[in-house]
């Protein structure tokens, strides 16, 4: 038996893991300027901590989780994390800051796992960069998770739209949910079997159906159910992105597809991702902590799909920034030595060196700069070394100059390559 891949599992190469590397750094930076800490959790969790916060009726609870039974005394049952928000959450509670400290802003980067089925921007095992927020109850909040979103995207030159909406709070969303249960007991024959099946235990489920979408059209909706509070929340949310020229529409029928959310909910959308078109997803979990066992703290929070941002931008663009400013070609063992502490010079000055196999001729070293993307090949061989100079070949100008050895740090720079 070949001992490939497993189906929906990926290799990143090269380039593949440069984009990866290249989004993380981004979000890092952004997300570091907003006063964020960041936070590591394990892959590993109760599957308790999930049915209790994603909710028994979600896709990732019922269809998604990677579970299996420890083999300790107690037979714990285990769950690969699938999302990045509970396990974050309890490490919340169990470390006390929900009563020490209730105020807190983290992000957090790493793999999930869902057993789904895999097509272009899903895969069963992706990375996440995520940020929870709390001790925050008020509209700016969300808003500035948005705002940091937005700053992101623009970053990375990535085009965006929002949708947001509101789902209420334990007030106004009763009334909701009853309207819902109503209508979708009004429409069994025409819903789908999953839908059958949330239909009693949880209703909002029904408008993130995969099949149901053009039925869902019909449904009512959030807006019409939002008491004066959630309404003014809402409002505020939209004037503070309306005030950062953050691009938006309302979507009546965004519920996500977890149960810990409450009032508002948000995805950013891109359409160069394809079917998977949601990059970023989030919203206000002001609930939640109480749920999973700790103090009655507000928190809100976002996920970027990492591996589908990669996939929007541009590949040639990561394979230019994952290239080697310069290529060394050293003929001979004393030009090695001596190239190597070229290198070395020429990497504490920030640049990217490749040092290349000395055991090949010149014509295919060459090559191999060329194609590993190098901007420069540095030559030196014995006739070089004799006059203490190299030779600089502009591999994309295919221009060659002779500098002084001693002069090569300060001939080649960053801001002449770049």
């Amino acid at each position: 038996m070949a001992l490939t891949r497993l189906r929906g599992f990926q290799d990143l190469i090269g380039p593949d893991a440069r984009a990866v590397g290249i989004v993380e750094e981004c979000a890092r930076k952004v997300a570091e300027r907003y006063s964020i800490s960041e936070i590591r959790i394990p892959l590993l969790e109760r599957l308790e901590l999930y049915q209790r916060s994603s909710g028994e009726t979600s896709d990732v609870v019922e269809k998604q989780m990677y579970a299996f039974t420890d083999r300790d005394e107690a037979q714990t049952t285990l769950a690969m994390r699938p999302e990045g928000t509970p396990g974050v959450v309890r490490a919340y509670i169990d470390a006390g800051l929900d009563r020490s400290d209730p105020e807190q802003r983290f992000f957090y980067y790493g793999p999930m796992f869902r057993r789904e089925r895999p097509q272009k921007g899903r895969f069963r095992q992706f990375n996440q960069f995520g940020v929870e927020i709390f001790g925050r109850a008020d509209a700016a909040c969300d808003a500035e998770m948005m705002i940091l979103v937005d700053e992101f995207r623009r970053e990375l030159g990535l085009e965006v739209e929002f949708e947001i909406n509101s789902l209420g709070d334990g007030n106004c969303r009763p009334a909701f949910r009853q309207a819902l249960l109503e209508w979708g007991r009004a429409h069994l024959d025409e819903l789908c079997e999953d839908c059958h099946q949330r239909l009693e235990r949880n209703p909002l489920r029904l408008l993130d159906c995969k099949n149901d979408v053009k039925l869902a059209q019909t449904a009512p909706t959030s807006s019409d159910y939002l008491c004066e509070p959630c309404r003014k929340h809402f409002g505020t949310v939209e004037e503070l992105l309306a005030r950062a020229s953050v691009p938006y529409v309302v979507n009546p029928r965004l519920v996500r597809g977890l149960d810990y959310y409450t009032r508002t909910t948000f995805e950013a959308i891109s359409k160069a991702v394809g079917a998977q078109s949601a990059v970023v997803a989030g919203g206000r979990y002001d609930g939640l902590v109480e749920a999973l066992g700790g103090a009655a703290v507000a928190g809100t929070g976002f996920a970027i799909g990492v591996e589908r941002i990669a996939l929007a931008l541009e590949a040639d663009r990561f394979r230019l920034d994952g290239a080697p400013d310069a290529a060394i070609i050293a003929m001979g063992d004393r030009a090695t030595a001596v190239a190597i502490d070229l290198a070395k010079t020429l990497r504490q000055k920030g640049l990217r060196v490749e040092m290349l196999s000395p055991e090949r001729g010149l014509k295919a070293l060459l090559r191999r700069a060329d194609k590993v993307g190098a901007r420069y090949a540095i030559i030196m061989g014995e006739n070089e070394l004799a006059r203490g100079v190299v030779q600089v070949r502009d591999l994309k100008a295919s221009t060659q100059r002779e500098i002084a050895n001693d002069a090569v740090a300060a001939e080649i720079s960053v801001p002449a390559i770049a």
